[in-house]
């Protein structure tokens, strides 16, 4: 969990590679995430960098229970899988690289904090955390946001590692951007793995 006193990850801090190293840059990252409902029961997410370059793609339900979205490079090879763990007072997703299902291929894990709140906040678990009991104080990043201005930041302990600036688009029709900050040496397929399944789990219209 984030103390009182918080810090920015910066430019010389260790890297943060959680999907793999290859998403890692040296220096903070400003991304234009684009997510678009394709029809009742599909949406589509596509990653781009200042110059509009493509870098990630993401598909997947857009609705129902057990859901699950696969993250791809702009070639279309599959670079992770989440998926909804059942039924739960908490919702839960977990991630494998690749298509895989299996245990050793186990990214992270990713588990609401609170079964009510107003407040969207999530913990993470990396694999070797994965035995531990899941609570707030054990783990290995947490990110938070809120209906109200719908943004989250990721805090690996008290320092925020990246975060969402604003959105624009209509939420109504399924159709809306985000401006997302990730800071030097900072996995960013994983934050937005997290922003994805974030965003899957608010509210809207």
């Amino acid at each position: 969990m984030p103390k009182n006193k918080k810090t920015e990850w910066q430019v010389g801090d260790p890297a943060i590679s959680v999907v793999s190293d290859q998403f890692c840059n040296p220096y903070p990252m400003d991304l234009l995430v684009k997510r678009k409902v394709q029809n009742f029961s599909k949406d589509h997410y596509e990653v781009f960098d200042p110059s509009g370059n493509l870098l990630l793609q993401i598909d997947g339900q857009a609705w129902g229970f057990n859901r699950k979205r696969i993250m791809r490079d702009p070639a279309g090879f599959t670079i992770l899988t989440m998926r909804q763990k059942g039924l739960a007072l908490k919702n839960k997703w977990e991630v494998h690289g690749g298509e895989s299902k299996e245990r050793e291929d186990l990214l992270f894990t990713v588990q609401q904090s609170q079964a009510v709140s107003l407040k969207t906040s999530v913990d993470i678990f990396l694999p070797e955390n994965n035995n531990v009991k899941k609570t707030s104080n054990t783990c290995d990043f947490h990110a938070s946001g809120g209906y109200s201005n719908i943004s989250f930041k990721v805090f690996k302990s008290d320092a925020l590692i990246a975060g969402v600036g604003f959105t624009w688009g209509s939420f109504c029709k399924g159709k809306y951007n985000f401006k997302v900050r990730v800071n030097p040496e900072v996995d960013y397929a994983f934050i937005i793995a997290l922003l994805v399944m974030v965003d899957d789990n608010e509210n809207w219209c």
